[in-house]
């Protein structure tokens, strides 16, 4: 039956998406983020929905005659110098077969972002991008929170099978990072029972952080939920939200969940007795030479894995793979969209007809500082949310530009001399 139901729902779309390319898009990410295909057990399982979609994307876009560019900003610059540098670390990557194959699932994941930048164009369309994404990956922070729950935090809460988010540590990063997403939602709304809707949502979300029993998802919590209350509107309120629902988390956890977090607080302790820091510090020690050995290029992709180790963290594995020249394209690529973020903030300010934009750049920086933290003790770096959150920023950017332009244009008249808004660009 979940067979079919997945079916006739990504079939379903794809009239859609060939009348308008950018249900495309929308699609795509809930694909990519849900993974619904993962929760049947029978011929949907396997079937490559993506690429249905994707194909179907490809002719919509070829027949609409709606403008189609890719805003060029320095992000997107960047992002593309990136993606050709990954392609030069592949040709010359010391596991070659292997690399390859990851090469094949990065490029896809990079034209889906820049087919992003060009279709998503307006507010409504970024507005249901969100959306898409804050169901997608929130069903199992509201799924994990009640198991969590009902299961008195014995069992651990896991992602998708054979997808982005499938270990306890992933899901845990994925979560962390909607959670500014469901706030950016319920900031704009109006309505009582949408906004409480929002309120659970979110507590469920961070009940099911805490029930991966991810140290590392926890971490990233405690960090994002800092960020998140220097970021959000109303932040006094949402403090104390945030501190109740973690208060009643913890509390709520059995003790070996309790010993296993203590292990935060003495890292030295933990260095010596636990077999997964470790690894860890192994695996980053590993990356660093085979950057200095490599400078260039690096090992490639996938040099972690032939040696027997995992990345465990997204630093560390740009570092190993790309070189020292794809990891300063990445860090570039950080640097931008944070000035970008932090330049929408700062010129929206307090106006109203755009706060929408101060909110959503805010979020996203909460949601981009939960990656870095979280980020840190995973190999996650080619997470095609982190980049979705870039060309977010840009169309705001670049809507935000627009918007600047023509309030400028309008107050540029012969008659009179009227005051003219702040119409700073973001740069």
């Amino acid at each position: 039956m979940r067979d079919l139901a997945v079916f006739l729902a990504v079939f379903g779309t794809l009239p859609f998406i060939l009348a308008r390319p950018w249900v495309g898009i929308l699609v795509l990410s809930w694909i990519g983020y849900m993974n619904p295909h993962r929760l049947a057990w029978g011929f949907a399982y396997d079937f490559p929905f993506a690429q249905v979609v994707a194909m179907t994307l490809f002719l919509s876009i070829l027949l609409s005659k709606e403008p189609k560019r890719i805003p060029w900003t320095r992000e997107t610059v960047v992002l593309l110098l990136f993606t050709l540098w990954m392609l030069v670390s592949t040709i010359d990557a010391q596991f070659s077969y292997l690399a390859w194959e990851q090469w094949d699932k990065v490029w896809k994941i990079q034209l889906i972002v820049f087919l992003t930048l060009m279709l998503i164009t307006d507010k409504q369309r970024i507005t249901l991008l969100v959306w898409v994404i804050v169901l997608s990956i929130g069903f199992y922070g509201v799924k994990g929170g009640l198991f969590t729950i009902f299961t008195g935090g014995s069992s651990r809460v896991l992602g998708p099978p054979q997808s982005f988010i499938e270990t306890r540590g992933a899901i845990a990063l994925a979560l962390n990072m909607v959670i500014p997403l469901m706030r950016y939602l319920q900031l704009q709304t109006q309505n009582p029972s949408a906004r409480m809707a929002f309120t659970l949502a979110i507590g469920l979300t961070v009940f099911a952080v805490v029930g991966t029993q991810s140290r590392g998802g926890l971490l990233g919590l405690l960090t994002m939920g800092a960020m998140l209350t220097l970021k959000t509107r109303g932040a006094a309120l949402f403090a104390v939200f945030g501190a109740v629902v973690l208060a009643l988390a913890f509390y709520f956890m059995p003790a070996q969940w309790k010993e296993r977090m203590e292990m935060l607080t003495t890292p030295e302790q933990t260095a010596q007795q636990d077999a997964s820091a470790r690894q860890r510090i192994d695996a980053w020690s590993f990356g660093y030479y085979k950057a200095l050995s490599e400078p260039l290029t690096g090992g490639g992709f996938e040099v972690y894995v032939e040696h027997g180790v995992e990345a465990h963290s997204i630093w560390f594995e740009v570092l190993g793979e790309q070189g020292f020249i794809g990891f300063g394209l990445y860090l570039v690529l950080w640097l931008t969209t944070w000035r970008s973020a932090s330049r929408i903030i700062k010129i929206v300010g307090k106006r109203q007809d755009i706060r929408w934009m101060r909110d959503l750049a805010a979020m996203i920086q909460a949601s981009l500082i939960a990656y870095a933290a979280g980020g840190s003790f995973l190999g996650l770096a080619y997470f095609d949310f982190f980049y979705t959150l870039i060309a977010l920023i840009v169309i705001c950017k670049v809507l935000l530009n627009k918007a600047l332009a023509e309030e400028s244009a309008e107050y540029s008249t012969p008659i009179g001399n009227y005051p003219r808004p702040d119409n700073r660009a973001v740069l």
